[in-house]
């Protein structure tokens, strides 16, 4: 994956806060079927094309033959071959629908370069509260020169 691009700050790292809202799959966020996620090839069917002429398009068709469970069409064309799946079955995509529960609101002294101590905020309004004293500081420095 390639590092974002990012301007080289004026400040040390200790001098920084980082305001978060957070839902992080493993605590927020579920496994969930076609169905409940809305799947657009679940309702509608769908087609994945693999390239048999090549290990891993040999691997995908020999898979969807033999392992996948669902019901489709098969067509050939020049360079590849064409499954086509009917609506109503699960998709090969794993689905996330969200937990009911409320964001984390976090404050983490540092930013992107590293982090110390993380704050985490009860209710949403002490969080913006947190913020806005620490914009305040900020313009009133900005403010002195």
């Amino acid at each position: 994956m390639r590092e974002p691009f990012r301007v080289d700050p004026a400040l040390p790292v200790g001098a920084v806060k980082t305001y978060t809202v957070s839902a992080p799959l493993p605590t927020h966020w579920r496994e969930a079927t076609c169905e409940e996620a809305g799947c657009q090839a679940y309702q509608h069917g769908w087609m994945t094309a693999v390239d048999e002429t090549s290990d891993l398009g040999q691997r995908q068709a020999a898979y969807i033959r033999q392992h996948a469970g669902r019901r489709f069409a098969e067509t050939r064309t020049a360079t590849h071959t064409e499954f086509t799946f009917e609506p109503g079955q699960r998709c090969f995509a794993v689905h996330q629908v969200p937990l009911e529960r409320d964001p984390l609101f976090l404050v983490r002294m540092g930013d992107w370069r590293g982090y110390g101590t993380t704050r985490v905020h009860q209710r949403p309004g002490d969080w913006v509260e947190d913020m806005q004293e620490n914009l305040d500081r900020v313009r009133a420095r900005q403010e002195r020169g």
